[in-house]
């Protein structure tokens, strides 16, 4: 495999920590960008920076070039928002990147009822800059993050990429439809191409704090009740979080026999689980029955998702093979090893 240069924003988000040690140990040089906000705790984000060899009072400061990774000189990491369009345009011409993968966003749903601004902000005007970027520094390719959010309410089933997504129900959705027509005007201008990846419910070691199984394991281990949605008449394709490195690395590294340059894929499990019994599995593997604090249905939520990945199949031979006990028991050891919870 050539070695490439890949500029991987959010590194040290959930995703992008995990491509970004995938990409290092293929011997690829990645350049590592993120803004390291406060949506939840940084903690947990200075900690991913540390695993990929960054100790954190070198990456505190903002706009500043860290050296190479302790491990490997093939890795650096910049502090520094998408918005800054400055910064952002110093870091493409430092570095000839082969190919730039945005996973940088503010993400959560419920979030952007109370904070629409930051989505503008992060997601809007920060992958506009990014699509800049690309298109004056000759980038080959562009992969980016969108989200099964942005099916809304459909009520076909499963999701396929051909569906009309033109009634977001959050904020959060609304921003990552306008990502997919932003790429879209770019590759059709520009002769950029830009791979869409509609991201379905992620879940893992080192996940984020603020989805479904962090929140349920840590309230369950401190005897708390868990909020269950919609009294539990929810359902989601959870999808681990190797299952979608695999899918995100290939369509970054392989050319694909679909030679169009605008690309839209789903990845997800295919396979959607009942949110009752996702608690069941999470109660299973600890060894303790939960109390639920049955709510109603959230603004901004939806009912199902169910993702048809054929088309990245196809395309890119993309076989999800975790299935949600394995992916729940690899989670439910890395949490009570990360805290430090005895058996």
């Amino acid at each position: 495999m050539t070695k490439k240069i890949i500029l991987v924003t959010g590194t040290a988000g959930f995703i992008g920590f995990h491509l970004t040690k995938k990409l290092i140990n293929q011997g690829h040089v990645v350049v590592g960008l993120d803004n390291i906000n406060d949506y939840y705790g940084i903690n947990l984000k200075f900690d991913r920076l540390s695993e990929l060899g960054f100790l954190k009072d070198e990456v505190t400061n903002f706009n500043k070039l860290c050296k190479s990774s302790i491990f490997t000189e093939n890795l650096y990491f910049i502090r520094t928002n998408l918005e800054n369009e400055v910064e952002l345009k110093k870091i493409f011409k430092r570095f000839n990147f082969d190919i730039v993968c945005n996973l940088a966003a503010q993400a959560g749903v419920r979030y952007s009822i109370s904070n629409p601004k930051a989505y503008i902000d992060s997601n809007i005007i920060g992958f506009l800059n990014i699509l800049e970027c690309c298109r004056h520094n000759k980038v080959k390719r562009l992969v980016y993050a969108s989200s099964s959010s942005v099916y809304g309410m459909s009520e076909e089933i499963p999701f396929k990429e051909t569906l009309q997504i033109d009634k977001p129900v959050s904020l959060y959705a609304a921003s990552k439809k306008s990502n997919e027509l932003m790429a879209h005007t770019y590759s059709h201008l520009y002769n950029l191409e830009t791979i869409g990846l509609r991201f379905f419910t992620v879940y893992g070691p080192w996940g984020r704090p603020d989805m479904a199984l962090f929140l349920f394991t840590e309230a369950i281990l401190n005897n708390r009740p868990i909020n269950v949605f919609n009294n539990g008449l929810l359902s989601r394709d959870f999808t681990y979080i190797d299952d979608i490195v695999l899918g995100v690395e290939r369509t970054l590294l392989e050319n694909s026999k679909n030679k169009n340059i605008y690309k839209i894929y789903n990845i997800g499990n295919g396979s959607p689980v009942k949110l009752l019994d996702f608690i069941e599995t999470i109660e299973k593997y600890l060894g303790i029955t939960s109390k639920k604090n049955l709510q109603p249905m959230q603004l901004g939520d939806v009912y199902k998702t169910f993702s048809d990945t054929n088309k990245l199949n196809e395309d890119y031979n993309y076989n999800p093979s975790t299935n949600i006990e394995q992916g729940i028991s690899s989670f439910i050891d890395w949490f009570k090893d990360y805290y430090k919870y005895k058996n």
